[in-house]
């Protein structure tokens, strides 16, 4: 779910998407992450990025018990929540909670952004998402480590991103930057930009019948 890392969208960026997962076969979980806080976290930064990346390793783990393929986990998020997607599809290297000592992967098998924030460059970043995530006042390194599309390698796992051009809350420029930062390392991609639609439509553009959940789904039946 997103939220601007302020609050979470639990309902129609969460628990609905899930349930449409589950009515075509698919398993899916709803992560309810951490948000940043100064008061409970030795570092606000990655606290969500923790709870991504525990989600994903008890998932793999769990695989067998609960009949899942380990090899197909991904992991999905909208706006903010896409920026976490986008974090954990291009940090997997680093294990953002130290006191882990469990070596599963936590490498996703493919991400799934709707509308992401993906950057912290000014010229295209969601403040709110930046400041309640990095602070007002990050240092250069910071805001670097969190754009995303300045993270993405040729390891980095298949992405399909679905943005509206008249976004006014988070510019369509995120996923686009993201989307070139995949082709130039040779990673699957797929992207769907709509005309209309602004930010926060979740599950359903109003302005178009074309749907991009459907379109989603063939394109990871099509994952090899």
């Amino acid at each position: 779910p997103g939220g601007g890392y302020g609050r979470l969208a639990i309902d129609h960026e969460g628990i609905e998407v899930a349930k449409a997962f589950n009515e075509k076969g698919i398993t899916a979980f709803v992560l309810k992450y951490r948000l940043p806080n100064d008061t409970i976290m030795e570092d606000k930064t990655t606290g969500p990025l923790q709870d991504a990346q525990q989600a994903i390793r008890t998932v793999r783990k769990q695989a067998a018990a609960w009949g899942l393929h380990p090899a197909k986990i991904g992991i999905m998020g909208f706006s903010a929540g896409g920026h976490l997607a986008a974090t954990a599809a291009t940090h997997f290297d680093l294990i953002a909670d130290p006191a882990v000592k469990d070596t599963t992967s936590v490498r996703p098998d493919f991400s799934v952004l709707i509308y992401p924030v993906i950057s912290f460059d000014d010229s295209i970043a969601h403040k709110g998402s930046k400041n309640n995530l990095i602070g007002k006042n990050p240092s250069t390194e910071l805001t670097w480590f969190f754009s995303n599309e300045l993270k993405v390698t040729k390891r980095s796992p298949p992405a399909f991103l679905v943005h509206a051009g008249d976004d006014g809350t988070v510019p369509v420029e995120n996923s686009i930057r993201y989307y070139r930062a995949c082709i130039k390392n040779n990673v699957p991609a797929e992207m769907h930009l709509y005309p209309k639609g602004g930010h926060g439509f979740g599950m359903h553009n109003k302005t178009t019948s074309d749907k991009w959940f459907d379109r989603l789904i063939n394109w990871m039946f099509s994952l090899q």
